[in-house]
């Protein structure tokens, strides 16, 4: 069989971009491994920036938990800010735990007249150095583009070379949920000042993020730029943080037993002839929060558009613009990781971060991923500086870095 695009993974990315190539008329196929209503473990927050791209799909988010700020908590300090309005993004977000969120975005693929196969794990197939389709159930099926949107590391990705970059960053987090009375809160919580059972401050943070549905996704993530983390133990950090939250939250016992996760932050290929990586598959992943969610929407949006816009050049074309948009960014995040490693300069950093509302307001503009190389006023400025100052830096900072 023949289709203008062949996409391997069924998450937002994978959806976003089957979603678009539907609608522009194109023949396209996904093929998602898992059984339909699969769930993926992730902190099920969406930034502004994600409803944004949603709202550019025409996605009704309508069921989704609305979220309009974040508190954000450094030892004793803490503040509440409200997502900023803005010309780019709203000024909202919401909590859609993925089980639902996921199938929502694929029923609409299918919907728009995407080919979605369940229970088809992928494998691209490769002729003279280029990509022709995908092989799924012993059957091929041959495309102009492949997707990949299957998350880091797997069959697929080493196949292309789209693993991650040994020398960078990438984190681990883990989440469960459990009830709470306070379920319908309109603003996320964001613990900044975690410490490891051994007092280690840690370079993450602890989230909860409500619901509305009777529960609220507790969560822990770590980077690995910090001293000891392959001897880091996530269960213990989570019951750690529970215990920190668990009055003033009512929390009661985990739903569900925890689950953890790795955080791709880097790629070291991410196109080439006949497809593209896009989303965590990319590696675009914010070091800063481990937020990747809407870039996986924006991204796969991007390469149909490319694809659309001249099938030959497509690959090449969407490496530049998505490059554009996000590279500077997460590359400034990835060397940041290296300084926030060292206990000694994290817990002065974190003071900087909420103590003042003019850091506040840029460290809020951090976690809601409302930075990339268009963004205007006084946070634009600053990532801008910390890109030129970090990368001046970088040698020492990766000579320096925390033992692992």
């Amino acid at each position: 069989m023949k289709f203008d695009v062949a996409i391997i993974g069924g998450g937002p990315g994978g959806s976003a971009a089957a979603i678009s190539a539907a609608r522009a008329g194109l023949k396209v196929v996904l093929c998602e491994k898992g059984p339909h209503g699969r769930d993926k473990v992730c902190g099920d927050g969406l930034t502004p920036r994600a409803i944004g791209a949603l709202d550019e799909l025409g996605i009704d988010h309508s069921v989704a938990h609305r979220i309009d700020g974040l508190r954000m908590i450094a030892g004793k300090k803490q503040r509440e800010l409200s997502w900023p309005t803005t010309d780019r993004f709203p000024n909202h977000g919401a909590v859609w735990p993925r089980q639902r969120f996921d199938n929502h975005l694929l029923d609409v693929a299918i919907a728009a007249g995407a080919d979605v196969r369940f229970g088809a794990e992928a494998l691209p197939v490769i002729e003279n150095g280029t990509v022709v389709g995908v092989e799924t159930n012993g059957e091929v099926l041959r495309s102009s583009l492949v997707v990949l949107a299957a998350g880091a590391q797997g069959a697929a990705a080493k196949m292309l070379g789209a693993v991650r970059d040994p020398d960078e960053t990438f984190g681990l987090a883990i989440r469960a949920y459990a009830p709470t009375p306070r379920h319908a809160e309109r603003h996320l919580e964001a613990c900044l000042s975690l410490r490891d059972e051994h007092g280690t401050p840690i370079p993450g943070y602890g989230w909860m993020f409500p619901a509305g549905d009777g529960t609220v996704n507790i969560g822990v993530g770590a980077l690995s730029t910090m001293k000891g983390f392959k001897k880091l133990n996530l269960n213990t950090l989570l019951d750690q943080y529970a215990a920190i939250v668990r009055d003033s939250w009512s929390l009661g016992d985990y739903v569900d037993k925890p689950r953890a996760w790795r955080l791709p932050m880097s790629c070291v290929r991410r196109h080439g002839p006949g497809w593209v990586a896009i989303g965590d598959a990319a590696g675009f992943v914010n070091p800063m929060n481990g937020e990747g969610i809407d870039y996986a929407l924006e991204s796969g949006m991007l390469a149909v558009q490319c694809f659309v816009n001249d099938p030959a050049t497509a690959p090449r074309s969407y490496d530049r613009l998505v490059g554009e948009r996000f590279d500077s960014f997460l590359r400034t995040g990835r060397r940041f990781s290296f300084i926030i490693g060292h206990p000694w300069l994290l817990r002065p950093g974190l003071r900087v971060a909420v103590g003042t509302q003019a850091a506040a307001d840029i460290t809020l503009a951090v976690m809601g991923n409302l930075i990339d190389s268009s963004t205007p006023g006084a946070a634009g400025k600053v990532m801008k500086l910390a890109d030129n100052a970090l990368r001046i830096a970088d040698p020492l900072l990766r000579r320096t870095r925390a033992k692992a």
